[in-house]
Order: C-alpha cells, then structure tokens, then sequence
C-alpha cells in the first residue's frame, strides 16, 4: 500500500456524515402511519416509492436538479408513487415529502468514526479538502450543524461554484486553492464515478468508501486505488 497523499479530499454525504443510510426506513414508516388515510396498503405504497425514488436518482439530469431542492425532488417523488396507486391528489404528496424531510434531518449524524480520523489526518501533517454536490444551503447547513469546516483547508460546494462532480473543474479548483499537483492529492468518497473515478481522471487517487460492506457492483469497470470501510482505516 503506497503512503497516503499529502492532500486529503472528502465527500461529505455518506462519507463524513449518514445522509441516506436511513432514508428507506424513514420512507417506510412514514407510510405505514400514512397509507390508511389515504386508502392504501403501508408496504405496497412502500414498494412504489422506492421504485419511483431509484428512477428520479438514476437519472442524470432530474438527479442534478433534485439534488438542489431536496423537497421539491421528494415531492415529484411521493407524486409519481401516488399515481402509480391511482392517488391523484397533490396535497399527500405535499404532506409526506415534509414529513420525511422533518424526520429525516433528526436522524441525519456524523458516523463516529469521523470526527477522530480528521482530527488524526490534520496531527499527522495532513491537508484536508471537502468536495460536495448539493444545493448551497442544504449542504452549509449540514457542514454548520455538526461543526465540520474547523478541520478543513478548503470547501467546495456544488451550489456555490456552479459545477459538481465529476465535472473535472471541480477537481482543477479545489487543486489550485492548495496549490497542489495531482499527485499529491487523493480524493475519498462513497460514489465510484464522482469520488473515484472523477478524481483520478484528472491524476489523483481514488479512494472508495464501502461503509456497507458491499464490495464493487458486478461488472464495475472503475478500479479505486483503494477501498476502506471506514475512514479511520486511511490511518
């Protein structure tokens, strides 16, 4: 295993913090509680939903504007879900996509290993970058909330420069504010294409986040230099 690199770039959401571990339990109990008002089954309006919340994410360009208005998206989300049900009526939808973002943001934490594997990164010399996609208020307000910008050099959020990853200007920028090379630079995070792939497109390293334990997806073609479970295996 080759010397971790001068310059360390994390995500923030399921990397530094769990953003969407409990998203589908959320979603589940929520329509259990709500699927007798509306005349439905809890599991089945379930099942709809998570087919039709894997759609909107899949797709590239509903995946960049919903990633911006994270109510909105969850709204067209429980509509597109209610549809397929034979519910037409907006106001449920409306109602359930605030409830899961008021439920959701209570059980949104920083996982425990976190906070200790910065603090030992920044003792052992260290420089520390964070590179998040994401609307600008919904991300600061998560980097505010747990105090995350005190161990970091420099944030790029994707709502304030106008570009997220793996757009490959993202990865230049952060690179110039170092005033680092490539190589001196690895970038970790839990999604191949924009936290491995990205990066090393532009010559850093790629280290991919595998909290789950999952292993690489059948037939991934993207190779990360190196894949960890948490973030305090990088010391």
């Amino acid at each position: 295993m080759s010397p971790l690199a001068p310059v360390v770039i994390l995500d923030l959401d399921d990397t530094v913090i769990n953003y969407t571990g409990m998203a589908e339990e959320c979603w589940r109990v929520i329509c259990d509680e709500s699927a007798d008002a509306l005349g439905l089954d809890g599991p089945q309006l379930h099942a709809a939903l998570m087919v039709e919340r894997v759609a909107f994410w899949d797709d590239p360009e509903r995946n960049r504007l919903g990633r911006h208005n994270l109510l909105e998206a969850s709204r067209l989300i429980v509509a597109s879900a209610l549809a397929t049900l034979d519910v037409r009526d907006d106001a449920p939808a409306v109602a359930l996509s605030r409830l899961y973002h008021e439920r959701r943001h209570e059980l949104v934490h920083v996982y425990p290993d976190s906070i200790a594997a910065l603090e030992a990164l920044r003792a052992r010399g260290h420089r520390l970058a964070m590179i998040t996609n994401g609307g600008a208020e919904s991300q600061r307000d998560k980097i505010v909330r747990f105090d995350l910008a005190r161990h970091f050099d420099y944030i790029l959020v994707e709502g304030e420069f106008g570009h997220g990853k793996p757009d490959e200007r993202v990865y230049r920028h952060v690179l110039e504010q170092l005033a680092v090379q490539a190589s001196d630079a690895v970038m970790i995070g839990d999604d191949l294409e924009r936290d491995v792939a990205g990066p090393q497109r532009v010559g850093m390293q790629g280290v991919w986040i595998d909290r789950a334990d999952a292993g690489l997806p059948a037939g991934c073609t993207i190779q990360p230099d190196r894949v960890i479970r948490l973030l305090s295996d990088l010391l």
